[in-house]
């Protein structure tokens, strides 16, 4: 069976389509969502999602989070003295979800269907990509998060023509697509987004808030404390949704901090993040030639539209109710598994073609003659932005010195006229006869599929020799040996055994609890967890399980009788 991931920035979900029903596969826990958070613990074991957010509160120096936005780069995180790239914390997320697969399914799964951000450039994509080969998966397709939705929303389900638009709020991104359902064809007109824009950004606005309230700078915090905000503030968020007033508390050595802040403080707080919600859209409905009145209905996918003041601004600025009645953090998940069962041709699916378009310009560097000399350096795009793939596109190139014998043409991506401000993909150098500038041509095709993959093909006309590669953006220094080392390391590198994620769970929680709890709340905290511990060591299954349904009960107590102080205060 192939399943269907949507790998997001702060919550991660798989989906399978079984019985003649897309269902969400519930993780270890029994959670429908796995927080995307990698923790290494003192056994240098490695720990996956809510577990890993735990150990995280109490050791954030072993604990990565977030790190989707940094996808296709060189940036590392250093946990518990171990080196680690986003794309091999991410394999470790989709190892987590492949396993759950199995378990739920009680079959092997070798294959999924992995959404990305529509607005992820050819780099990400191929990390995307490698992550799921670290997880153990083959990765048969990679589709946009905002198309994957369209299809869980039932776009075209009347059999009729809809031209419609996504926007897709998640954790860490943001995305808009414009698309249209034409005669079981879902085509995307154009896409553009933010991928520095999501959830996380309208947390830190809160913090930004609480902390100018109480004068205190951010960087005099150290992790644990930082770690401590954060965990307040979008326990705050969140309760927007129930109160006009919220409460962001903090303890700071023997300082204790609370704030009562009102929905219309944090919208001013959130305005210069809602007015970068405006651009991609102005800019996918210029790109798609459309105006706002061609659009028959919006869709609001990703967690962060949960927020009012999102799905309010989105009503004000487009003059239609958006469509919300999907769960936003499940959404995409269901559209890859259902892009999944197309592709198993499973009966009781109707197929739907899924056209995508290239996020980003692809050309190749050339001279141009200005009108008073010939100046290097500008950009010739060959395949434009929101063309659709897959497509092949080929130009012609001349020499541009004389007796000029190599031509090196430098594989580009971006949008701007100058090749220095756009990204260098990669490049081909080619023998070229001696003669006059000019003489000599090349051709450069540009082949760019479904998965992002570019294939780059440069032939000299008048030799007939033609070189070939294919572009994948591996931004890693290292060899194929060492490349090999590093993914046997990764997939063999022991994860906490299944059996012990709850009790394992119960421990770290019980620990954090202990360290923000006070009075009788914490007699019973330690009186609880000595307990837990003791069965651990000498109970029986039951016992254990019973002692660890006492350990939450009391927990969900606590943190239910906090969170009714913050709303109240």
């Amino acid at each position: 069976m192939i399943i269907g991931i949507d790998l997001g920035t702060t919550n991660s979900v798989a989906a399978c389509y079984i019985n003649g029903k897309t269902e969400i596969i519930p993780n270890r826990l029994g959670r429908l969502l796995t927080p995307s958070v990698v923790s290494i613990d003192e056994n240098g074991e490695v720990l996956v999602g809510e577990t890993a957010r735990e150990f995280g509160y109490l050791h954030p120096d072993a604990s990565a989070r977030v790190f989707k936005r940094t996808m296709g780069t060189d940036l590392t995180y250093t946990l518990a003295g171990m080196t680690f790239k986003s794309e091999e914390l991410s394999g470790f997320v989709l190892r987590s979800l492949k396993e759950d697969a199995e378990v739920y399914l009680g079959e092997t799964i070798e294959e999924a269907v992995i959404s990305v951000p529509a607005y992820f450039n050819d780099n990400q994509r191929k990390a995307t990509k490698k992550a799921g080969e670290l997880a153990g998966l083959k990765v048969s397709r990679i589709i946009s998060e905002p198309t994957a939705s369209a299809v869980a929303y039932g776009v075209g389900d009347k059999n009729r023509t809809e031209r419609c638009m996504v926007l897709d709020l998640g954790g860490g991104t943001f995305d808009v697509s414009v698309l249209e359902y034409y005669k079981s064809i879902m085509e995307i007109h154009a896409i553009s987004g933010d991928n520095y824009l999501g959830g996380e950004d309208f947390t830190s606005a809160l913090i930004e808030l609480f902390l100018k309230r109480i004068d205190v700078e951010y960087d005099t915090l150290d992790l644990i404390t930082r770690n401590a905000l954060y965990r307040s503030a979008e326990k705050a968020k969140c309760d927007f949704d129930k109160a006009d007033k919220v409460t962001v508390s903090l303890t700071i050595g023997d300082c204790s901090y609370a704030e009562d802040i009102t929905v219309s403080e944090f919208e001013a707080a959130c305005e210069p993040l809602l007015n970068r919600i405006r651009k991609p859209i102005e800019k996918s409905l210029r790109d798609a030639r459309i105006s706002l009145d061609d659009i028959d209905r919006v869709m609001l996918v990703g967690g962060a539209t949960r927020l009012g003041l999102v799905r309010s601004y989105v009503k004000d600025l487009m003059g239609i109710y958006p469509d919300f009645y999907v769960d936003p953090d499940t959404s995409v998940a269901i559209g890859a598994a259902l892009q999944a069962a197309m592709k198993e041709r499973r009966k009781g699916i109707e197929e739907i073609v899924l056209t995508d378009v290239c996020p980003y310009t692809l050309g190749t560097e050339v001279m141009i003659d200005n009108g008073t000399f010939e100046e290097n350096g500008h950009f010739l795009p060959i395949i434009e932005r929101n063309t659709v793939i897959p497509v092949s596109r080929k130009e012609r190139v001349f020499t541009a010195h004389d007796n000029q014998k190599q031509v090196t043409i430098k594989v580009l991506q971006g949008e701007s006229k100058m090749t220095r401000n756009n990204f260098l993909l990669g490049s081909i150098v080619v023998d070229v006869p001696e003669g006059p500038k000019g003489q000599e041509a090349i051709d450069v095709t540009y082949t760019y599929d479904v998965n992002a993959l570019l294939e780059v093909e440069v032939t000299v006309v008048s030799t007939r020799e033609t070189k070939r590669i294919i572009i994948q953006n591996d931004s890693s220094p290292m060899s194929e040996e060492e490349a090999a080392r590093r993914i046997r390391l990764l997939q063999y590198l022991k994860q906490n055994p299944r059996e012990d994620e709850e009790n394992k769970l119960v421990l770290l929680k019980g620990e954090r609890l202990y360290k923000t709890t006070e009075g009788m709340d914490n007699d019973l905290l330690v009186n609880t967890m000595n307990e837990f511990e003791h069965m651990l060591t000498k109970g029986s299954r039951l016992e254990i399980e019973r002692a660890r349904k006492k350990a939450q009960d009391l927990f969900e107590e606590i943190e239910m009788r906090n969170g009714k102080k913050r709303i109240l205060s």
